[in-house]
């Protein structure tokens, strides 16, 4: 999956999106089906707003999960993502060491993020909610993730094995995580 995170205003919304692949465990034919989230096909991003002059992209390089999906039916349900808070990168050296740090996402003290899913509901033909919990420097709050079932097949490069491509968007502030770095200053 992939995830991005929205931040606007450092200390505003961020927004998750989750863009991954799943590549199923077990045989084919059995629905649901157990995928786990493919490393190098799994991108967590997010989108803040530095103090009002721009907008920075940045993402978190190492992240693993699971999910169970029955295509039949649409619905999405045991998702659990682990994502590496020491891994965020913004392309700017400075910047990323501070966002590591306590100011921030204090990756010595609270190494992982995680969201896991509670529930699921469809919305669309392969649209859907995904309602759980985002835990973040060890507060865990109740999230949903606006999610797009993208495409499921046979992958045609290297494994050759049914994948699922999903995407999924949410957004939150940081601030109710406790994360307050210079939020009275506008980011």
């Amino acid at each position: 999956m992939s995830t991005i995170f929205r931040v606007s205003n450092l200390a505003t919304p961020i927004l998750i999106l989750i863009v991954a692949l799943g590549i199923r465990i077990g045989h084919p034919q059995a629905a649901p089906a157990e995928y786990t989230i493919d490393p190098d096909h799994f991108s967590v991003g997010f989108l803040v707003e530095h103090i009002g002059y721009a907008k920075i992209l940045g993402m978190f390089l190492e992240a693993k999960g699971h999910f169970i999906f029955d295509e039949e039916a649409g619905s999405l349900s045991e998702l659990n993502i682990v994502i590496y808070t020491r891994s965020v990168f913004t392309n700017h050296k400075k910047r990323d060491n501070h966002l590591r740090g306590p100011d921030f996402l204090n990756a010595k003290e609270f190494p992982e993020m995680t969201f896991k899913g509670t529930s699921s509901e469809q919305t669309g033909d392969r649209t859907g909610q995904v309602h759980g919990l985002l835990t973040l420097l060890g507060k865990s709050l109740p999230l949903s993730l606006d999610v797009t079932w993208n495409k499921s097949g046979i992958y045609p490069f290297g494994h050759k094995t049914h994948t699922i491509g999903i995407s999924a968007r949410s957004s939150f502030q940081r601030s109710t995580y406790d994360m307050n770095y210079a939020v009275g200053n506008g980011w």
